[in-house]
């Protein structure tokens, strides 16, 4: 009985962590790296096709975006997860997919003007997705699910995005029974839209995250209605546009609360009728999936308007841009906007078209709402860079960077300790990942000295025996010395089709010999007809 840490440690995105149990290969997360790799992850310990199942935690695409590589490279398990997570992961998948294809495209096109430049191919692909969401298993909240013999799961409500949780993971080998529960992402109090996070009574080992475990949130929750109008009012005095990065799935909805308040209340005054463009399809998409559970997931505050007969998240103003084409025309218009487009680090997707037409413009403003991981473009510009460069292009960057301080998704350092403690009795060990290496230093510090709770933050590769509680294996953290991009080309896809051929013949152990017999003869021929 095996835990061992594959990513997102001493890093904040990239999540994974791998448990064997009664020779089962099952993983929590598998998310895609943003932002600066830092350290270097170890791969998984078993290839992707003897992987049996995936336990998801949200559908955000850093713990669930390299799902469809896995399965290009032979994953056919299940993958457990909330019901509005399923829903979520149905329409973001399938959007990194195309992402990825975009990408490469476009990469391909520049190598064609660069004598001997190298093909490249999507880390993954739409029937990858495709294939990938198949694999769903969609699952209530509080539910607990009998997975296979010696494993059960629960997912709890965790309060980050709609259908995000913390799982409970039942773990029994033989005669020995341990309960692992992973935080996920621990989500910020008093958010509007989605319910507050919720305590796990008890747990014997706990991997959490550590996102803000080295800082607070203001003492008291600011005014995000105020400050966003008076940003408004400002820009729109100097004619220019409110450009929003905002990730598709969550932030996008939560500022339409807002946007609805604001214009509700006749907030800026000259300007009421002032549009709004949602210049996102996935955003639009993941908005008609909130709608969908509103009983589920919503909180009180919402759940009031909702009563009353008003929709939290539409209001009249707002458009919808779906084609290209309409995204366009939103810079062809010359009266002042308010613009939200993904993705909220700059780092991909329509806002990068956006930055393109209104950095350069000094009556603009671009205000992020939420975390900018280092190494990201987002980033840059919240740092005070002063050109970057867009399409190949360099763009001096002459509008307005502002923020709302205070809005995130992630719960502070008090709301981590707070869920921590909130276990009835102190678990054996505390995991602490998902931060930046300095905050996991700190976080886990914290938890040690301050609290007496045992904490443990480990580098990828790092391997803990659940049986004897011991680390069986440390790790250290390798700086990265290159990113290198993941090429899936048709001979690793041949390569995944023999290693899932492996996972069949494994899984076809102790049965009838006349089966075995002739599944032994397809595979020979099949071998005799391509040996070369």
């Amino acid at each position: 009985m095996k835990l061992m840490f594959i990513g997102a440690d001493h890093e904040v995105t990239g999540s994974c962590h791998y448990i064997n149990v009664n020779d089962k290969h099952i993983l929590v997360d598998y998310g895609m790296q943003q932002g600066v790799d830092v350290y270097e992850n170890v791969d998984l310990p078993v290839d992707a096709a003897m992987i049996d199942y995936v336990f998801l935690t949200h559908a955000h695409v850093d713990h669930s975006g390299m799902l469809p590589l896995l399965y290009a490279k032979g994953f056919r398990g299940r993958i457990f997860m909330t019901d509005a997570s399923a829903d979520l992961c149905s329409i973001m998948l399938r959007d990194c997919a195309h992402i990825q294809q975009q990408e490469a495209e476009w990469k391909n096109r520049k190598a064609k003007r660069a004598a001997g430049a190298a093909i490249v191919e999507p880390v993954y692909t739409m029937e990858d997705a495709d294939g990938t969401i198949r694999l769903i298993v969609p699952c209530h909240y509080n539910d607990i699910v009998e997975v296979c013999d010696g494993v059960k799961i629960r997912f709890t409500d965790i309060g980050h995005l709609l259908g995000s949780s913390s799982i409970e993971v039942w773990l029994e080998e033989g005669a020995e029974k341990r309960k692992v529960v992973f935080s996920g992402d621990i989500g910020n109090f008093n958010q509007p839209l989605i319910k507050d996070p919720q305590n796990t009574a008890e747990a014997d080992y706990v991997v959490m995250e550590s996102t803000y475990g080295d800082r607070l949130h203001t003492a008291e929750r600011p005014d995000y209605v105020a400050e966003l109008a008076k940003v408004i009012k400002e820009t729109f005095d100097k004619g220019g546009n409110v450009v929003i990065p905002s990730f598709a799935v969550g932030r996008t909805q939560e500022m339409l609360y807002f946007l609805r308040k604001i214009k509700a209340d006749r907030m800026i005054a000259g300007y009421e009728d002032f549009p709004v463009y949602v210049d996102s399809p996935l955003a639009v998409e993941a908005t008609g999936i909130f709608q969908k559970n509103i009983y589920t997931c919503f909180d009180e505050e919402a759940m009031e308007l909702v009563k009353q007969g008003i929709n939290p998240i539409s209001f009249p103003g707002l458009k919808l841009a779906i084609t290209s084409d309409e995204s366009k025309a939103i810079n062809f218009d010359d009266v002042p906007k308010v613009i939200l487009s993904a993705s909220g680090m700059c780092e991909a997707g329509r806002i990068r078209h956006h930055l393109k037409h209104n950095l350069w413009r000094e009556e603009c403003t671009v205000l992020f709402v939420g975390y900018q991981a280092i190494g990201t473009l987002g980033r840059a510009l919240v740092d005070g860079v002063k050109e970057v460069r867009l399409f190949g292009e360099p763009i001096e960057v002459r509008a307005r960077i502002d923020k709302i301080a205070g809005l995130s998704g992630h719960a502070d350092k008090n709301g981590l300790l707070s869920w921590v403690q909130g276990f009835e009795k102190k678990p054996k060990k505390v995991f602490v990942v998902h931060g930046e290496d300095s905050v996991c230093e700190a976080f886990t510090t914290c938890l040690n000295t301050e609290y007496g709770i045992p904490a443990y933050a480990p580098f990828s590769g790092a391997v803990f025996d659940l049986i004897t509680g011991q680390i069986e294996k440390e790790a250290v953290g390798i700086p990265v010395k290159k990113k290198v991009h993941v090429v899936t080309n048709t001979y690793t896809r041949l390569v995944s089709a023999g290693q899932r051929l492996m996972a069949v013949i494994s899984h076809n152990e102790g049965g009838a010999n006349k089966d075995l017999a002739k599944f032994a003869d397809q595979i020979l021929a099949l071998c005799d007809k391509w040996d070369r």
